[in-house]
């Protein structure tokens, strides 16, 4: 550990970080009222609480009023955060972790129906796509009052004790400043001229300076190159590096390349599963050496052999891994008591970012305990009595329930009809873009193996070979079953998405994909289909397809599917199917009425979600003390269940993920962490 390049501490300024490995700036939308409540403070205490030297809040937190956060973010423009952002930085201090956050103004990255319905402004007219919102070109007032809001909110930071402040510099208002294709001011603010695009930025830190003093620590992430034709291109983006050294004024850089104003940009800035792992490491190591200047970095680093090369190889002073620690808060405590081999991996899923724009907050796809700390343990605490549970099913529901109850010390038995773990996701990982999410029940099997959890594969299980095994309790995890019969007519002749997926139904030439479960079995069969040379319509009743997809995730299908002779259908439904010669007519109407066409194609692929495989629950449900009921309010809190409804049962029942009915795999393992965590 004395040796290990991740564990040196490092000297920032005045400040001793006690590690190399940090959590970046990134906002999981948990604020309430705008404020860092109790949920955002023990999202970052856990991560302090394990050994991470500098966690930085707030991606990104707002300075201005006309700087309406698009999803849910800090309010540093309100005196109240004060006591809040105290609060969370005084019990990370404790536990020896430093705490920065992020300022920012958004510019044009926002919209103007969001918050005080102010004109978004901007150093253009230009629109940018993600947020659609066309802005006011910035006036001199405008940018006055702006640098006082940033100092103001400088001076609430520093007040609130945190150890520095990090300014959003790209694809924000100041990136838009900077960049030669959002700002078409003339001098003094804009033109030609580096030093007049960078005054923005700069007067900013001037003003935020003359209210913090020059020891606090401030720093800059900002784009290297947007790799845009254009745009800042890495010469210059290595210049910016070097004139922010040489102002005196910042203390330190962070590194990020690409731009963030569509889907597709931003998921190059933030790869995703399937994509290079830390893909711009070398350039940040290429800033390093060129402007001797400290350096920080993220992008896709998930795991600590490629974090210990970045430090050992000087490309970066700090590694952030940001992602990995929503998957695993203890990863720095794991390196040092020697344990990285049970580190929880992060599968690059991004449910964690994808979902902060539509459902609200970010959860990890496979740590449900994320942004729960309120109510959900990361480390399970041993049951004060040993049972026997029995577990039918080793999908994701299944593999979390038997981790949980075999780290309460239960004697655990799972079954499973299968020759392997993992129900859907062994079949989503058969794409190679995929792949990763098998990890999330390898690292399961492996904490079972080694807590004696007895799995029996290849074993269909009855209700004799549940009772056999005497249980106190039996958890139902058996997933679900293709839904395909949707149609007036015709269900016989269609196949399901898993069909394709397994390789079990060969691809048609000429295929119509109806897909209204809007989910990633759609597209890769899809893919799947595609990838042969076939022709795919993909039909959805939907306003816009794939919808359970989300934004990030839909990229890497898009840049498959557009390739290929694929074509999508919104509004629209598949009513029915009849044969047709050596071929099939589909017919199709609309929610919207008025509408009936036909497709003649020769394969037809539903995609509607699962049927649960209930037969087991329902005939063990009589036998069961609880007859299979879960109180729902102690299942909120975080209590135990109680409540005994049948005296004459001999085990309590019940069932979880889609077993109950078709969710996603998070669901899935949250309803078994928070029901056997208190077995």
């Amino acid at each position: 550990m004395l040796t290990d390049p991740l564990l040196q501490p490092y000297k920032l300024k005045h400040l001793t970080l006690r590690n190399r490995i940090m959590i970046t700036s990134h906002e999981p939308a948990y604020p309430e009222d705008g404020m860092p409540k109790d949920r955002y403070r023990l999202y970052h205490v856990e991560r302090a609480k394990a050994g991470v030297a500098l966690t930085m809040t707030a991606g990104s937190a707002a300075v201005s009023r006309d700087s309406p956060p698009v999803f849910n973010n800090i309010l540093a423009y309100k005196d109240e955060v004060v006591p809040w952002m105290k609060k969370l930085t005084d019990e990370c201090h404790e536990h020896g972790a430093a705490v920065m956050i992020q300022l920012t103004h958004l510019g044009r990255r926002t919209r103007w129906d969001k918050g005080d319905w102010l004109p978004v402004v901007a150093p253009s007219h230009s629109r940018e796509a993600a947020h659609r919102a066309f802005p006011k070109q910035i006036e001199d007032w405008d940018i006055s009052r702006i640098i006082r809001d940033f100092a103001d909110a400088a001076e609430r930071m520093q007040a609130a004790g945190v150890d520095g402040i990090e300014l959003e510099t790209y694809g924000h208002l100041l990136d838009q400043f900077i960049s030669p294709l959002t700002n078409t001011l003339e001098a003094p603010y804009g033109g030609p001229e580096l030093d007049n695009r960078m005054r923005m930025l700069m007067e900013v830190v001037q003003g935020m300076r003359q209210r913090v003093g020059n020891e606090f620590i401030i720093g800059i992430r900002y784009t290297v190159d947007e790799d845009l034709p254009g745009g800042v291109d890495k010469a210059e983006g290595i210049e910016i590096g070097r004139r922010l050294k040489a102002s005196g004024l910042v203390d330190f850089q962070n590194i990020i390349r690409g731009h963030i104003d569509t889907d597709p940009g931003l998921t190059d800035v933030i790869p995703i599963q399937g994509m290079k792992n830390s893909p711009y490491l070398d350039l940040a190591g290429e800033v390093r050496a060129a402007t001797d200047f400290p350096t920080f970095h993220a992008a896709k680093i998930p795991d600590v052999a490629t974090a210990r090369y970045a430090i050992a190889a000087g490309k970066v002073d700090m590694v952030g891994m940001t992602r990995a620690h929503m998957t695993d808060p203890h990863i720095v405590r794991k390196i040092m008591a020697r344990q990285e081999d049970t580190i929880r991996p992060c599968v690059g899923a991004n449910y964690c970012l994808d979902r902060i724009y539509q459902g609200g907050a970010a959860f990890c796809i496979h740590n449900a305990a994320t942004g729960r700390e309120e109510t959900m343990p990361h480390d399970i605490a041993p049951a004060p009595q040993r049972r026997k549970v029995v577990i039918v099913g080793a999908g994701p529901a299944g593999m979390e329930a038997a981790r949980v109850a075999g780290a309460r010390g239960h004697d655990v038995v799972v079954f499973e009809a299968a020759e392997n773990p993992g129900g859907q996701i062994r079949l989503t990982a058969q794409s190679p873009r995929r792949h990763e999410m098998i990890s999330i029940i390898d690292w399961r099997m492996a904490q079972c193996e080694s807590m004696g959890v007895a799995f029996r594969f290849a074993t269909w299980a009855e209700e004799e070979t549940i009772m056999a095994e005497k249980p106190d309790v039996v958890i139902i995890a058996t997933g679900g079953l293709p839904h395909t019969e949707v149609l007036s007519t015709g269900n016989d002749l269609v196949v399901s998405s898993w069909d394709i997926i397994s390789g079990d139904v060969k691809p048609g030439s000429n295929v119509l994909v109806f897909d209204d479960a809007g989910d990633h079995a759609g597209l890769q069969a899809a893919e799947v289909i595609a990838a042969t040379g076939a022709h795919v319509e993909i039909m959805t009743p939907d306003r816009s397809f794939a919808p359970e997809v989300m934004a990030m995730n839909l990229v890497p299908y898009m840049r498959s599917l557009q390739k290929l002779d694929t074509t999508f259908t919104v509004t629209y439904r598949l009513d029915s199917v009849r044969r047709d010669g050596n071929g099939l007519i589909a017919t199709v109407g609309s929610d919207y009425g008025g509408v009936s066409q036909e497709r003649h194609v020769d394969q037809v692929v539903i995609n509607h979600g699962t049927i649960p495989l209930d037969e087991l629950y329902f005939a063990l449900k009589p036998q069961s003390t609880n007859l299979g009921a879960v109180d729902y309010e102690r299942l909120i809190d975080g209590q135990p269940q109680q409540d005994v409804a049948n005296p004459d049962g001999t085990f309590a029942l019940y069932r979880i993920g889609d077993a109950v009915a078709a969710r996603n795999t998070h669901a899935a393992i949250y309803d078994a962490l928070r029901l056997v965590k208190d077995i």
